[in-house]
């Protein structure tokens, strides 16, 4: 049975069977849309305040570490959950997890100068990373199939609310109060939202433990691997301090490296683009990296060409926000009827729409209006993909490969982001020096030309079948 028709089949289930928001799912489904809503707000809230932050801390040659480098712990952070979920079950990983979050925001919070700023960040990515792939196990232990496309559709809407005040919020906070604020005001809320889902915890340890000998082994050699790609996509970062011709020599050593060490951490074949799994894997992992290496100096755009507010640049992401987290709710409703890889179609043509708004408006430095309007097709694009990439992942799954799986679903999206982040850092230093909004427009360029890969696997990514890690 291919991919799409085993979904179709178990979505099929009967009538009578309970919703996310029944009494038997209730506190596990608002404790976990609690837990992605403050994981939406504070990265929504980041990008719009990172221009005010690099001001104030001269951290300007950094500012691109400052979202790659979470993104590059969160490897580290994805790959142990998996493998402690799947030997313990996601309880033990997902609270430690949110005590890693809480400890990077609130380093960054009080951080007073750029190097320990960044550290925070780092330890925020470490705690986000193995947090999203504790709540992706809960999912799958808890909710039946028939329920995953709806509870990763309530994931999605819970990006409404901060979509709609968060941009603009953190904007307001960091020009009336100060930007440390950003971070030390959702403190309280985490440690609100963890007391949320300790009803799901204690359902989970209601469950009967697996035997011993059936649990998987501490996987030391993958956790090694994480690192080693976690530092590749540092030193990618940091190379475009370097001077002359070692700029290229470090970056091209420093990909080729991230690229061996994430191997092993993913699906055989992923790199590969083979047919189901291992194409979903590097889907999640492209659409990421065009998407989010644009995103991210869109407000910085606005800032510095069009001498846009911290508040008003945040306005621009709350358009994508909405768009992304209705078109989520929609293919939710439509499940059935619109197939996985006509959602990829769809979302990668309206994602490269997007950018190419980006790419337009720095080169012809048209209204900024253009771009942020643009950017609600590429919001658009990515609420039917990024849901389905989950359903599909999970739909590919056993319960004994549920950690691993989710897990690199996790990596791929933050190590391509990662990597795009770092790479637009690079292509941003080396045009600096030819002025006016050129640097942004070499960015975007560097996006969309990543975009144009993903039409190219977005067919891929259904008829494949469960994909054996240890084969």
């Amino acid at each position: 049975m291919t991919s799409n028709a085993r979904l179709t089949a178990e979505s099929a289930g009967p009538e009578t069977s309970p919703g996310i928001f029944s009494s038997r799912y209730l506190w596990v489904t608002i404790g976990a849309c609690a837990l992605v809503f403050l994981g939406a707000f504070e990265s929504l809230a980041v990008t719009t305040i990172m221009p005010l932050v690099s001001a104030d801390l001269d951290g300007a040659a950094l500012y691109a570490l400052a979202f790659a480098g979470p993104l590059a712990t969160g490897v580290i952070g994805m790959v142990v959950a998996g493998n402690w979920s799947d030997r313990n079950g996601p309880v033990a990983p997902l609270v430690t997890s949110v005590a890693m979050f809480i400890l990077g925001l609130l380093i960054a919070g009080l951080a007073t100068d750029m190097t320990i700023f960044l550290v925070g960040r780092l330890v925020q990515g470490l705690g986000s990373g193995a947090m999203n792939v504790a709540l992706y196990v809960v999912v799958a232990r808890i909710y039946p199939a028939q329920l995953h496309a709806k509870i990763f559709a309530g994931f999605a809407a819970a990006w409404v609310v901060p979509s709609l005040i968060g941009p603009f919020a953190a904007g307001v906070v960091a020009e009336f109060t100060s930007w440390h604020w950003v971070f030390l005001g959702v403190v309280a809320l985490v440690l609100v939202a963890m007391l949320m889902v300790v009803p799901a915890l204690r359902m989970l340890r209601g469950q009967p433990a697996a035997d011993l000998a059936s649990r998987p082994s501490w996987a030391l050699g993958m956790i090694a691997w994480s690192v080693l790609a976690a530092a590749a996509v540092l030193g990618l970062n940091l190379s475009s301090r370097l001077d002359g011709a070692w700029v290229g020599v470090v970056a091209i050593a420093a990909i080729a490296v991230a690229l061996v060490a994430v191997r092993p951490l993913l699906p055989r074949r992923s790199l590969l683009a083979a047919r189901g799994l291992p194409s979903v894997i590097l889907m999640r992992g492209l659409v990421s990296a065009a998407f989010f290496g644009a995103e991210v100096y869109i407000p910085y755009l606005l800032s510095d060409r069009y001498d846009y507010s911290a508040a008003l640049s945040g306005l621009a992401l709350t358009g994508a926000a909405l768009t992304w987290a209705s078109a989520s709710w929609l293919q939710g409703r439509m499940d059935i009827s619109l197939t996985h890889v006509r959602a990829m179609q769809i979302g990668t043509v309206l994602v490269l729409f997007a950018i190419l708004t980006a790419v337009a408006t720095a080169v012809f430095e048209l209204s900024p209006l253009v771009v942020i309007a643009g950017w609600l097709f590429g919001g658009a694009g990515m609420g039917l993909m990024y849901p389905r990439l989950s359903v599909m992942t999970l739909s590919y799954s056993s319960e004994r490969d549920q950690g691993f799986n989710s897990s690199a679903l996790s990596i791929g999206d933050s190590l391509g982001g990662a990597l795009a982040l770092a790479s637009t850092g690079i292509v941003f230093s080396a045009l600096t020096g030819l002025g006016g909004a050129w640097p942004f427009a070499g960015c975007f360029l560097l996006a969309a030309a990543i975009s144009l890969v993903t039409l190219v696997i977005g067919p891929r990514v259904g008829d494949g079948v469960r994909v054996d890690r240890s084969a």
